[in-house]
């Protein structure tokens, strides 16, 4: 911690300066790092309940929505507002269109949040490049701490429920939301990777930032959740790319090191590890039971909209269409158990496939608001990163969190308590792409503390 000196002689911390400076950060913070509050044990699914990191993302509202008021926000542009604000449209089209417009209501909160309110919130309140990096480290703390339950889950037969033993690294969201520890696991490696490779960082933080990449691919690979090894590999080789071919070699030359050791030397799931990456492609052939339900489910959303082609069926309305446009392949539901839970059959209530599930339940204008917005936020990011210019750092990271998402999109959908995070990650893209160059090459300025600091 960094002390400076008053004229009287008296050292002084600057943590109050810095706290009287960011606080407005501190909700974006909490949202990011009360994921690390742990699930009550047999809580199969959140859906539905407000945890302590969505209580934290609305408080995040309340504190921009003050600020706004006094004038202390960042102004957002014309495209800024058609970007962040079309989705809310389709929304409320898709809502009043329902078959039961009560019964969407909590859906439309939901969307409203997580594609509307948190992204607005957090183009709004970050100020500038420290801000931003500020946090993004929230990501890679998250993504250590998860990382290691994860690793011990694995390591001592404590995770969920795997090919009949509990390994399966899950963190703190248990069995219920399986992909929650890998979704947030690979965030922070795609931060960590995004920061190893930003040209003109202190050395010292790009080295630290390389290993806590090389940590994280552990607890990555023991998930064993195909999706999230697909996306992280799109999103960290576009980051790369972004970098530099000369970077991005050194990079898949460690990544490809530090593999070989894990599953080839250590044998850390090696068997299971090469299963589920060969299933990946068994679509046709001998699929398995998961990849079957994902296919019909897949068939299933588009046969709605099809049925109702601009509005869709409404939102919430997929589990109540959904056995009228499925085929007889569709299993009852997938079963969870381990890591503190007791065997559950959980129901499957949405196409994971986040376009799909648009698509169904709020038709071509809804996916164009969405799609539309998120298609502007990614080709605005990548041609910005790819300029150069300052903050290469926070670019890379924002394209890299963005690809990763929308990659994850074509194999999951939004449910669970890490839900919210999309909605940072989405913000996040916007600050990068929809901010002023010059404002986005700041770094935080701290004020002198009645005097200078000593030498």
């Amino acid at each position: 911690m960094s002390l400076a000196v008053s004229p009287d002689g008296v050292v002084r911390s600057e943590l109050p300066v810095l706290l009287r400076r960011h606080w407005p950060l501190l909700p974006l913070a909490a949202t990011v790092l009360f994921l690390l509050a742990p699930l009550p044990a047999g809580d199969a699914s959140a859906s539905g309940k407000v945890g302590p990191a969505d209580a934290a993302s609305l408080l995040l509202v309340l504190v921009c929505a003050v600020q706004a008021l006094r004038g202390r926000v960042r102004r957002l542009t014309p495209l800024g507002v058609l970007v962040l604000g079309a989705p809310a449209v389709g929304l409320a089209v898709a809502t009043v269109t329902a078959g039961d417009p009560y019964a969407a209501l909590p859906g439309f909160v939901r969307y409203l949040q997580v594609f509307v309110l948190v992204p607005a919130a957090v183009v709004l309140l970050v100020r500038d490049a420290g801000e931003f990096r500020i946090a993004a480290g929230c990501f890679v703390v998250l993504a250590l701490v998860q990382g290691a339950v994860g690793v011990v889950q694995y390591a001592t037969h404590t995770g969920a429920s795997y090919q009949g033993e509990d390994i399966r690294a899950v963190g703190t969201f248990g069995p219920g939301d399986v992909m929650g520890m890998a979704t947030v696991v690979a965030y922070g490696l795609v931060v960590a990777t995004a920061v190893a490779l930003a040209p003109g960082g202190a050395r010292r933080t790009r080295r630290a930032a390389a290993g806590a990449a090389l940590a994280l691919v552990v607890p990555l690979v023991l998930s064993f959740s195909r999706g999230a090894w697909i996306a992280t590999f799109a999103a960290t080789a576009l980051v790369m790319l972004l970098a530099g071919v000369r970077r991005a070699l050194k990079v898949l030359l460690a990544l490809t090191a530090a593999g070989v050791v894990l599953v080839g030397g250590l044998g850390v799931g090696s068997d299971m590890v090469a299963e589920r990456l060969a299933s990946i492609t068994q679509v046709s052939s001998a699929p398995d039971q998961s990849v079957t339900d994902r296919y019909t489910m897949w068939a299933a959303a588009e046969s709605m909209w099809r049925e109702r082609p601009a509005a869709g069926v409404g939102l919430k309305g997929f589990p109540a269409n959904r056995d009228g446009h499925s085929s007889l392949g569709l299993s009852s539901g997938s079963d969870t158990a381990g890591a503190g839970q007791a065997y559950v059959r959980q129901p499957l209530l949405s196409p994971h496939n986040m376009y799909l599930l648009v698509l169904s339940e709020q038709g071509l204008i809804g996916l164009t608001a969405l799609v539309g917005g998120w298609a502007a936020l990614l080709v605005a990011g990548v041609r910005r990163a790819a300029a150069g210019g300052a903050a290469r750092d926070c670019g890379l990271i924002a394209v890299g969190l963005l690809v990763w998402q929308l990659t994850d999109f074509l194999y999951a959908d939004i449910g669970g308590p890490s839900t919210v995070l999309t909605g940072v990650i989405i913000g996040l893209g916007a600050w990068w792409a929809l901010s002023d160059p010059g404002a986005a090459g700041r770094a935080p300025r701290i004020p002198a503390l009645d005097g200078p600091a000593p030498r």
